[in-house]
């Protein structure tokens, strides 16, 4: 072989292993670890944790770093949850998920005869819902932080003011704004630098508007966003482009915490987000189905495992669309019973190994949260674990935003049931529990979720992914506890999805055999490949070796696993 031939192959196969082994690697560390989908955001929270912050720090730092750099779905227009563990083993949350406005009503989206006006409740400007990122993040700081809020917000703002290096992922997203001919002016100027030009990747990227923006956070706090300048702003976009979201929405906006979901699972505790996620109640209820299974007959990835998991699947999301919606609207919620082990021993006896259920779309069963949700791990070296997911709905939301301000709006709103009493087979529910009302949460399939062992935080794990958050998080979650599989492995291995409606079982395409699709269908399933499901970013503790390990999903070619 001529022996520039052999060079040029061997650096071809230097360049596929060092790639391979970085996008596969788990990150090792003794002192502390962030894992989020941007390694620049993952890196402003374990400065954050060097300077003698907890997790609580580190994670606000990283969410508005996510701002900043994961425009979408990092946001300070949007919402989402954190469920936080301390060294003690204590737990709580944080539910920042937006708010309806004042002025909404159930059947806003509907045209003069009743009928849904298609897209109002996902690509309009009413289509925004109040945001609840800052002061999420606030609150969390303040009751459970330790270093100054100005100290944890300062990472963002010199990631906008100075700029960081504009990436392939982000030119692929600014190329295809400035292709699509429905695309926001907004969007489509999002990403031009100051001479009016599209960035290109290796470029600095500032932003020197949503700088400012943030520096009032910094400085005022929740009030800098919800009050003065930030929220006249606001209003006004709102008032001027036919929006509802008022002065008053923003003012009387707050975060509230709760109690979580717990759940145990063959000695391990589950801690996962309340209503108004049906998270927490979805993955607790389907591990205690997995927990009666026999898994020496129910081999990983057969088409009996896999048959398994999606009647667990299908029951926990005809459940959730059935009861769950905000609990502060006297919603009638059966939390205890969706969780108990006996309520999984009767739903267990219903399964048939044999033959796919039928999804009955007289029913039940919903789409929630749009694909374009983010999520971060952290751990700190005194034990102290967060877990927090939060969201625009779509990817880069209602693509509106003002151009003063610098950051994008969620499209929240379509996470609600948007025609009362219509339920069809496609996945549009008309339940009560989460129709349209003034300053009602909508309902999230966001799960955050931290696992226990012995009081002390095991397993910090959360995805986006739309209406696959809940069921990607549960697999994961079970290949860590009951194959003892490395957080790696765990999340890079095949995932399955289904929702109860539409009727259909979604499989990543590349790691389900033909044999087992062929065997499911001839059970009853009707298959759907996707790509990709998920984007998980977790943490695993080793309590005898001290180590945390953490790994980013692959499908995230921006992410980072950052420890020290």
């Amino acid at each position: 072989m001529n022996p520039f031939k052999k060079i040029f192959l061997f650096v071809l196969t230097v360049i596929f292993f060092v790639s391979f082994s970085t996008i596969r690697a788990q990150t090792y560390a003794k002192n502390g670890m962030v894992v989020s989908s941007d390694r620049n955001a993952s890196e402003s929270g374990v400065a954050i944790l060097k300077k003698g912050g907890n997790a609580v720090d580190a994670a606000v730092a990283t969410a508005f770093a996510l701002a900043v750099t994961h425009p979408s779905a990092g946001n300070i227009g949007g919402g989402g949850f954190l469920v936080y563990m301390n060294a003690n083993g204590e737990v709580t949350t944080i539910d920042f998920r937006e708010k309806a406005p004042l002025a909404a009503t159930n059947e806003m989206y509907l045209d003069k005869e009743g009928i849904l006006v298609e897209d109002l409740n996902h690509m309009s400007i009413k289509a925004i819902g109040v945001p609840g990122t800052v002061a999420g993040l606030y609150l969390a700081h303040q009751k459970y932080g330790k270093l100054s809020w100005a100290e944890v917000v300062q990472p963002a703002i010199d990631l906008a003011a100075n700029g960081f290096i504009f990436n392939w992922s982000l030119y692929d997203d600014a190329v295809a704004f400035q292709m699509d001919a429905s695309a926001t002016a907004f969007m489509k100027s999002y990403f031009h630098n100051e001479m009016g030009e599209l960035l290109q990747p290796g470029m600095n990227w500032k932003q020197p508007q949503l700088a400012k923006t943030l520096t009032l956070i910094r400085d005022k706090g929740r009030d800098g966003f919800y009050k003065g300048e930030i929220a006249t702003k606001i209003a006004s976009f709102m008032k001027e482009n036919g929006g509802i979201i008022t002065k008053k929405d923003l003012d009387t906006y707050e975060a509230i915490e709760r109690k979580p979901i717990r759940g145990t699972y063959k000695g391990f505790d589950i801690y996962s987000m309340p209503p108004p996620s049906s998270g927490g109640v979805a993955l607790v209820e389907m591990l205690n189905l997995m927990e009666l299974a026999d898994f020496k007959e129910l081999e990983f990835n057969s088409t009996d495992y896999v048959h398994f998991l999606t009647e667990a699947m299908r029951r926990a999301f005809a459940d959730r669309a059935q009861y769950l919606g905000d609990p502060d609207f006297n919603i009638d919620m059966p939390l205890d019973h969706l969780t108990s082990k006996a309520f999984a021993q009767k739903r267990f006896q219903e399964i048939d190994m044999s033959r796919a259920s039928v999804s009955d779309s007289t029913k039940f069963g919903q789409l929630y949260d749009g694909e374009s949700t983010t999520h971060l791990s952290v751990m700190d070296k005194d034990g102290n674990a967060v877990s927090l997911t939060y969201t625009l709905e779509y990817s880069y939301g209602s693509q509106l935003g003002s151009p003063e301000l610098g950051f994008i709006f969620n499209n929240e709103m379509g996470d609600f049931n948007p025609q009362p009493g219509v339920t069809k087979s496609d996945g549009q529910i008309g339940t009560a529990p989460n129709l349209v009302a003034p300053e009602k949460r909508m309902l999230s399939s966001m799960t955050p979720t931290i696992v226990g062992k012995n009081g002390k935080a095991y397993l910090v794990i959360g995805s986006p992914g739309g209406r696959t958050i809940i069921n990607t998080v549960f697999q994961t979650v079970l290949n860590v506890l009951e194959f003892d599989m490395p957080i790696r492995k765990a999340i890079e291995v095949l995932k399955i999805h289904h929702h109860w409606l539409p009727d259909v079982l979604v499989y990543e395409k590349y790691l389900l055999s033909p044999d087992t699709r062929k065997s499911l269908e001839n059970r009853g399933h009707t298959l759907w490949g996707y790509d990709n499901l998920g984007a998980l970013m977790g943490i695993t503790y080793d309590p005898k070796k001290m180590i945390l390990t953490g790994a980013s999903d692959s499908s995230q070619p921006d992410g980072g696993a950052v420890g020290y």
